[in-house]
């Protein structure tokens, strides 16, 4: 398509045409809106262009030339690094932009970054938008879960566009406006927490079976493939499964064996820890999620301390098929207190920052596109449309039923575990973050008198109010 032709006519204009990039920027295409692409390595354009050659899309890598394809006021959205390349790409722009254009970014940005840049990018005239992105490239070329902030007005300028983009359910797109400044990116940031800590507890799931029953490949895929079937369905779950059945091609071996053992961590899983301890929400099997992330990477030291520790993982010796079976509705219980936890953070983070945020929304818009989508979702859903305001899932009386139906097996499956010797920290987070949340006595209470007698930090007491200091020294 000539550039000549079709100057200042494309609705929006993606900055970075990575997988992610190029993929959104053609399901934009598919659904008919004329975009345009840029990326400094002119191979990428060309790679788009090639691909979207059936449809009304353009590219340059010049970033002028790109600029100048787009109709007033500018839509910009990039999908790039987070961090330094943000700022560097908006330095770049903001000399070819005009007042009322808008720059979205729709990478993993931190949501304090995006606060920032959405008040000093406003003070110069230019709208600014944190949009979360959710779905891997699969997604972003089919249909992602889109999670915009910023100003209402910056999303609806762009409103349709990621409507007709987003994943559907039931007919009902899967992306909201989420709320006013940094949301967008809070919201995604806690996405990508829970789905820290239901990846680590579907590894352990994998862990136990495999170490701990002895079963193979073709037994884990059937396992895992008939959980998705069932109230576990999920993407990730799904996923699961189909690792297990994919063999490597230049071995001919499992590909699941040949992959190293060491799974490491890009900052959202770490950035929900600091925002949860930060607004004093508890939210541990995230933590450890994120734990276990450094701990894996940590392969010669393991090593040594296998050797300086040399206690095999027993085989369970009981029945196997029943192991499965509790193993099951203990993972439905882990998952539903690790889903409680991040949307927990999401309630008092909207209060805190002033997202107003819509939890029944949020959920409504997991449920497709994204990596963490499951039919867990929409009973999660269910709740917040009865009770919007609920600061934890666990308060509300039906979900709270169906927890408690299956934190027997999370503990049987606990206490098996540490027999066997095989490390089942995020179940054993789950466990106890439901047994202390449902404990109306915590022995706190010791903590604050150890505190006051080595540094009179005082503490209150049952009996009647005030603030109160023991001098402990005295007999």
């Amino acid at each position: 398509m000539e550039e000549a032709k079709t100057v200042s006519r494309y609705e929006l204009g993606m900055i970075g045409l990575g997988v992610m990039g190029r993929n959104l920027l053609l399901n934009m295409a598919d659904h008919r809106f004329p975009v345009a692409g840029y990326d400094r390595d002119p191979a990428k354009v060309e790679a788009f262009l090639k691909e979207g050659a059936n449809h009304d899309v353009s590219g340059s890598s010049e970033l002028p030339a790109f600029i100048a394809l787009l109709k007033k006021p500018r839509a910009v959205m990039m999908l790039v690094p987070a961090g330094s390349a943000v700022d560097s790409v908006i330095n770049e722009l903001l000399p070819l932009m005009d007042p009322g254009d808008l720059i979205i970014d729709a990478g993993n940005s931190d949501y304090k970054d995006t606060d920032i840049r959405e008040k000093a990018l406003y003070a110069k005239g230019i709208w600014f938008m944190g949009m979360g992105v959710s779905g891997g490239e699969k997604g972003a070329r089919y249909g992602p879960s889109i999670m915009p902030g910023g100003r209402p007005e910056a999303y609806e300028r762009v409103r349709s566009i990621l409507e007709a983009s987003s994943a559907k359910v039931n007919g009902e797109p899967c992306v909201t406006h989420v709320g006013p400044g940094s949301a967008g990116h809070f919201v995604k940031m806690v996405h990508n927490g829970i789905e820290y800590a239901l990846m680590q507890l579907i590894s352990e799931s994998y862990d136990l079976m495999k170490r701990g029953l002895g079963l193979g490949n073709r037994e884990l895929e059937r396992v895992y493939k008939d959980w998705n079937g069932k109230e576990l369905s999920g993407y990730l779950m799904e996923i699961t499964g189909d690792i297990f059945g994919r063999k490597d091609p230049e071995t001919k071996k499992d590909l699941i064996d040949e992959i190293k053992g060491a799974a490491a961590q890009k900052g959202t899983g770490m950035w929900t820890s600091e925002s949860a301890m930060e607004l004093s929400v508890p939210t541990p099997t995230i933590d450890v999620a994120v734990a276990m992330r450094n701990l894996s990477v940590l392969g010669d030291e393991r090593a040594t301390a296998s050797l300086n520790f040399p206690r095999p993982v027993s085989v369970y010796k009981g029945d196997s098929d029943e192991f499965v079976k509790k193993l099951k509705s203990a993972m439905y219980g882990s998952m539903l207190l690790i889903y409680s936890q991040g949307i927990s953070l999401l309630s008092v983070a909207s209060s805190h920052h002033g997202y107003g945020l819509d939890l029944e929304a949020i959920a409504r818009i997991w449920r497709g596109g994204c990596i963490i989508r499951a039919a867990i979702l929409e009973d999660i859903r269910t709740v917040y449309r009865r009770s919007p305001s609920l600061p934890n899932l666990l308060l509300d009386p039906v979900f709270s039923k169906i927890v408690f139906e299956h934190q027997e097996n999370v503990r049987w499956v606990a206490t098996e575990s540490i027999k066997i010797g095989i490390p089942v920290s995020a179940f054993l987070s789950t466990l106890s973050y439901f047994d202390a949340y449902r404990s109306e006595w915590l022995p706190s209470n010791l903590i604050q008198a150890q505190r006051d007698f080595f540094g009179s930090h005082t503490y209150e007491r049952t009996d009647r109010k005030g603030v109160f200091h023991t001098d402990w020294d005295e007999s």
